[in-house]
């Protein structure tokens, strides 16, 4: 009898589940007196999923040099009258600084032009790490254009040459 009734109860529970799962993808049809939260997120940690705990400073690196060449992975900002992109991974990336250069480098041979880009945009920003620049007596990846795929070749070619006087530190 318990055996029977236990099923019953969990048979209940998976269709009730699926019932709502169900009414979520149906239109809504009967008003509710609750109101609805609102469709778009208002900050820009609600819109995007971040893990909730890295484990280290290398773990942080990882995830985001594994977001960087996703188009998805960007947030708007400036309102409709001056939109502004906000590359979420290459600016992460770059307030990490010292720890995230080493495979910023490393991307450097990627023959996708977008991540390229956001790659070189991240190492300008993460060579200016405070850190980094006491060690290297305030020299970091200036570039000639930032953003613009346009200038790859002539960034990469100034981030090569910030390596070949400061990448020891990581060999």
């Amino acid at each position: 009898m318990m055996l029977a009734v236990g099923c019953a109860g969990r048979s209940a529970q998976v269709t009730e589940r699926a019932a709502s799962e169900t009414a979520r993808n149906e239109p809504e049809q009967v008003l509710s007196t609750e109101p609805s939260p609102p469709l778009v997120a208002t900050t820009r940690h609600d819109r995007f999923w971040v893990p909730p705990l890295f484990a280290s400073e290398e773990d942080e690196v990882h995830y985001y040099i594994s977001r960087l060449a996703d188009r998805r992975f960007i947030d708007v900002y400036g309102g409709e009258e001056h939109p502004r992109v906000w590359y979420i991974a290459a600016e992460r990336l770059g307030q990490l600084g010292e720890p995230a250069v080493p495979m910023l480098f490393a991307l450097l041979d990627t023959h996708d032009e977008y991540e390229l880009m956001l790659a070189l945009y991240a190492l300008q920003l993460a060579t200016q790490d405070p850190r980094l620049m006491a060690q290297t007596g305030g020299d970091y990846v200036r570039l000639a254009t930032t953003l613009d795929k346009g200038a790859n070749a002539e960034n990469r070619t100034i981030a090569l040459e910030w390596w070949e006087r400061h990448g020891w530190r990581w060999q």
